[in-house]
């Protein structure tokens, strides 16, 4: 199914939008990137689509993901993945019970949701990691472990808020690839907000530029700006 914003903006209250209205449509598959100086609203506008609006912000225009309206629903039945620049695994779990937290409700039977888990694990390079304390985990292996158990949640779009600032270069294009892999192979639509023109360059999909958001940006555009 699609993602599709049209007309979208932002609006804190009593002040003018924070960018101008967004029209933009994500394929299945497809990683749309969002970019634009600091305080211009990428990561609020994740918050718009995801249902995480802050109070005091208003939302204007439509955005859709399939048939669905989304603003028509509360944040837990958008079933929309968030992926953030921390990857946050909580330190009193294990690394599979961490994973196990984002299994769907029909997933049942503790060696059914096991099975479940371990796959993620092996599909993530981690085999063998289900009991190991998060702590041990490299960066790489901890936002490998942080992305899976996003997906067994069977989002149906997914949103990137700086998914890979945090890592370094090696690390980056590794994350990278294996997050758009997954993003293919599901099928999803997925829009990442990031300052970084090689993780734009990487998605080989639509670029919006918020200070011009009805333009689609090209990355050697965005590259004489800077």
């Amino acid at each position: 199914m699609m993602l599709e914003l049209r007309e979208v903006a932002v609006v804190p209250r009593g002040t003018t939008p924070l960018f101008p209205p967004i029209t933009l449509t994500v394929r299945p598959g497809e990683v749309a990137t969002v970019m634009g100086p600091s305080g211009i609203g990428k990561s609020t506008l994740l918050d718009a689509i995801g249902g995480h609006l802050a109070h005091g912000f208003t939302l204007s225009g439509t955005i859709r993901l399939g048939d669905t309206d989304l603003a028509a629903l509360p944040a837990e039945a958008r079933r929309v993945g968030l992926m953030f620049q921390d990857a946050v695994l909580f330190p009193h779990l294990s690394v599979g019970d961490n994973l196990a937290l984002g299994l769907v409700r029909s997933v049942r039977g503790r060696a059914t949701r096991r099975a479940a888990v371990e796959a993620a694990l092996d599909r993530a390079g981690l085999s063998g990691m289900h009991d190991r304390d998060p702590a041990t985990l490299s960066g790489g292996q901890r936002s490998r472990a942080a992305l899976m158990r996003t997906l067994l949640a069977e989002p149906r779009a997914l949103l990137l808020d700086e998914p890979f600032s945090k890592l370094d270069a090696a690390l980056r294009a590794e994350m990278r690839a294996f997050t758009f892999e997954h993003i293919r192979d599901r099928a999803i639509p997925a829009l990442m907000v990031t300052h970084d023109l090689a993780d734009a360059g990487a998605t080989d999909g639509p670029v919006i530029d918020l200070t011009q958001p009805g333009v689609p940006a090209c990355i050697d555009c965005l590259v004489s700006k800077s």
